[in-house]
């Protein structure tokens, strides 16, 4: 760890973490990292309440990444630069610019890019624009209608998961990259397992990824029988399923606890 920058410094990276989803994980803040800024309010949401927003912003200049990154010892093993963070990647209107410097940074663009979306941005073109930059994209559906939709996810006003599915749909025919749909399962939608696997099906990702809050939120978790239920509903839907407590979990130790926490909740306890 010779010439690494000191914890305090780091302002927008986080971990690495061990992600059961994508692997070795450096994760990337395009926000504040210290206002919760996003389009939902999640009531199972690790971080908290957002401060919500509609429109982007430029938040974290560009070069302020990449000197983060630039400052990791040369043999940090990483999977995926992650774009997540503290709310919504898709706000920063300089997520792209980000994601191809990202990509620079190793010779021939080698570096591969995750981002994590609330699927909400999907319906602006520029949005899509920035995410056809991507190796991998999840997008983020909880509810099989509108009224769950503002139950679970708490959007802004005038968001409408119609609009947000059907965007979704068109944008995996011109994709590229690898797309992964996730789905968070409480109590609030545990019930409708089966509309959410014929949206799922509908889109056509690569893998549907099932979780429930495992870690500290202010909605309990489903148990591991739930889970394995709602995940025989995907597979015979025809769909690649993985299940938060099914795959393999293992240990890490970031180069920042605190911004790590901040951003990943409390991994030391899960």
């Amino acid at each position: 760890m010779v010439g690494l920058m000191s914890a305090p410094q780091f302002k927008h990276i986080y971990g690495p973490v061990y992600s059961w989803r994508i692997g070795r994980s450096l994760g990337i803040d395009p926000l504040s990292g210290n206002i919760k800024f996003c389009n939902y309010d999640c009531n199972y949401c690790q971080l908290g309440s957002a401060e919500q927003l509609s429109g982007r912003q430029v938040f974290v200049p560009v070069e302020s990444i990449l000197a983060e990154i630039r400052a990791l010892p040369a043999d940090c093993q990483i999977d995926y630069y992650t774009f997540s963070g503290s709310g919504e990647p898709t706000l920063a209107a300089n997520l792209g610019e980000m994601i191809r410097a990202v990509k620079a940074l190793k010779p021939g663009g080698q570096n591969k890019v995750a981002v994590i979306t609330n699927s909400s941005s999907i319906i602006k073109p520029e949005v899509q624009a920035d995410l056809r930059l991507a190796d991998l994209i999840l997008f983020k559906i909880d509810a099989p209608n509108q009224e769950i939709f503002e139950q679970v996810n708490r959007p802004v006003e005038g968001l409408k998961l119609a609009d947000i599915v059907g965007s979704i749909k068109l944008f995996r025919k011109s994709f590229t990259g690898r797309l992964a749909l996730q789905i968070m399962f409480t109590d609030d939608n545990r019930e409708y397992a089966a509309e959410l696997a014929a949206i799922a099906r509908d889109i056509a990702p690569d893998e549907v990824q099932l979780n429930t809050p495992l870690r500290p939120s202010p909605v309990r978790p489903l148990a591991a029988d739930d889970m394995a239920q709602i995940k025989r509903v995907f597979v015979a839907a025809g769909l690649r399923v993985l299940s938060v407590y099914e795959e393999e979990k293992k240990a890490y130790e970031p180069f920042n606890n605190i911004a790590t926490e901040k951003r990943h909740g409390k991994f030391k306890g899960n």
